[in-house]
């Protein structure tokens, strides 16, 4: 994997061979990054990072200037990566070992972007647990964005808070936004 753009543009980190984890592709990263860019200034966002894996989403952001990025994975091996890796890009990215539900259900924060990378074989009502306990829990800043990548075999525009989809080769990505925010 490498990281796009910023300090550490063209970047590559090898992650170890033994993390469960599938990164999303340079392609489809570019592509998140270039929308994200038009929507933010990066530097201002806080970042939830959800099913984190070796932390690529989180460097990229950091990479940009973002200082607020909050990392979450279940696995102890992905967690210890990504901090030291963060530290050795010197990067301001807080990771934790928790199972990525209880996070959400216990999180007081608010975010900007939250990006969820769930595994892309979840059943279909883990993918919709995710997206209402962000909004129920009410996990998102006025005008802040749920990003879910998952597989195009995953169908998702079925929720209120879909705002539109793109797609990236066999990678999606669904944008959701608090729309009863829109209505007040």
């Amino acid at each position: 994997m490498r990281i796009i753009s910023g300090k550490h543009k063209s970047k590559r980190i090898q992650a170890p061979k033994t993390l469960p984890v599938r990164p999303t592709t340079d392609m489809a990263k570019e592509a998140l990054f270039n929308i994200l860019n038009n929507l933010y200034f990066l530097n201002d966002v806080s970042v939830l990072d959800l099913f984190s894996g070796t932390g690529n989403i989180s460097y990229e952001f950091g990479s940009r200037g973002t200082e607020k990025i909050t990392a979450v994975d279940a696995h102890f091996g992905c967690v210890k990566f990504i901090n030291t890796t963060a530290q050795q890009l010197d990067l301001n990215i807080n990771a934790y070992k928790s199972d990525v539900f209880k996070f959400l259900e216990k999180c007081t924060g608010k975010f900007d972007v939250i990006f969820a990378d769930p595994p892309y074989e979840f059943e279909q009502e883990l993918f919709e647990k995710i997206i209402a306990l962000v909004f129920d829990n009410n996990l998102l800043n006025e005008d802040g964005l749920l990003i879910v990548e998952h597989s195009k075999h995953t169908n998702l525009d079925k929720n209120q808070h879909l705002s539109y989809q793109k797609k990236y080769g066999g990678n999606m990505f669904s944008f959701f936004e608090n729309k009863s925010a829109e209505l007040e």
